[in-house]
């Protein structure tokens, strides 16, 4: 057995990357799909959703994963409309099921659901990757950095929606009563409405780590670390209230030890995001190929850790750089992250040769 490869696409006509492409990735088996044009805390209808599993279906891959299905501001905080769109989600939650989904990815980050400075630095070896610079996060207002981000014109950029940007200042206002622990009550009260449906609809829900796991411009960030991710599993005690582990943004902060957290949360992990990046001592970093020395995580370690407890959820590749003059969303072209597939199927593969006790002789 080993873990399902997937692959996140953005749709036809909002992605540089063909299906028939990811087709050619050896050991793909599914698409990681999101409907991009729906607002957050609006119902994701069956109309829609059968169209991306009609387009799925003729490329033969499976379109059990979702990310993401955006939570509303007003949920996380905690304001009286809430309940509305939480029975929003609840209904795209049975609509979803109806085609077979099995993991909802989400996360619930204030305003921001990434943030970077640059989505072109370029590397030494001409490739460039998505950088974040800490200097210019605490120098720049949220309003520069959101126009900055938005100069990438052709894609939608998930979590930096336009009609979301325009109301900044709003909603930085709306927040500044809403603490760490203001937060957790919110997630809690979402949780312990939506879990007993994703229970009853067999979709098991998947938090995503804040990226990165830190607070930006005095926002409460609260998936953060293992202390926390603990806390988010106990709040709502339930095997449908799970992890989506990514080791990027968890890794960004050197603190947080990804293989640990994979033993430790490992019946509870159901999306697995494995990408390496660079730290540098000033709170810089920089994304980097998935190869071990290339960056700052161990990623041969992380992998094992996800084979040694028989990981058999969905993996993928997560973010890329751009390499080969590839023109493509920032993060997310074909070359590097179908490079990333095989790196990681290689260290998958010697681990289960080394379980079953193979050896190999030289000539």
């Amino acid at each position: 057995m080993a873990m399902e490869m997937v692959f996140r696409w953005f749709g036809e006509g909002n992605d540089s990357v063909p299906l028939k492409y990811i087709q050619q990735i050896p050991g793909v088996k599914g698409i990681v799909w999101a409907l991009h044009d729906i607002s957050a805390g609006e119902t994701w209808t069956l109309d829609r959703i059968h169209e991306v599993k009609n387009i799925a279906d003729q490329h033969k891959f499976n379109i059990d994963v979702v990310e993401s299905v955006n939570i509303h501001e007003d949920i996380k905080l905690g304001l009286p409309t809430r309940k509305k769109y939480i029975e929003a989600y609840k209904k795209t939650i049975e609509n979803l099921s109806k085609v077979g989904v099995k993991v909802i990815c989400y996360n619930f980050m204030p305003i921001f659901d990434w943030v970077r400075t640059d989505l072109f630095k370029e590397s030494e070896d001409g490739s460039t990757a998505l950088f974040y610079e800490k200097s210019k996060v605490e120098n720049l207002k949220p309003e520069d950095l959101a126009n900055q981000i938005l100069e990438n014109k052709e894609f939608t950029l998930p979590g930096w929606e336009p009609e979301r940007l325009k109301q900044l200042a709003g909603l930085f206002e709306a927040y500044k009563n809403v603490s760490e622990e203001k937060l957790w009550e919110n997630l809690q009260f979402f949780l312990e409405e939506i879990i007993p449906v994703a229970e009853k609809n067999d979709i098991k829900m998947a938090i995503h780590p804040d990226d990165p796991p830190w607070p930006i411009y005095g926002l409460p960030r609260i998936i953060t670390n293992k202390k926390n991710l603990q806390r988010l599993l106990k709040i709502v005690d339930n095997p449908y209230n799970g992890l989506t582990l990514c080791s990027g943004s968890l890794g960004a902060n050197p603190s947080n030890n990804i293989p640990e957290m994979i033993r430790d949360f490992g019946d509870r992990i159901y999306f697995a995001h494995i990408r390496n990046l660079k730290r540098f001592d000033n709170g810089d970093f920089i994304e980097t190929s998935h190869k071990n020395s290339d960056g700052s995580l161990d990623i041969v370690e992380i992998v094992k850790a996800y084979h040694d407890i028989g990981f058999t959820g969905y993996a993928r590749p997560d973010h890329g750089r751009h390499i080969w003059d590839e023109e493509c969303r920032p993060g997310y072209g074909l070359n590097d992250r179908a490079l990333g597939i095989m790196y990681l199927w290689g260290i998958w593969d010697s681990l289960t040769k080394v379980k079953e006790g193979a050896s190999y002789v030289g000539n």
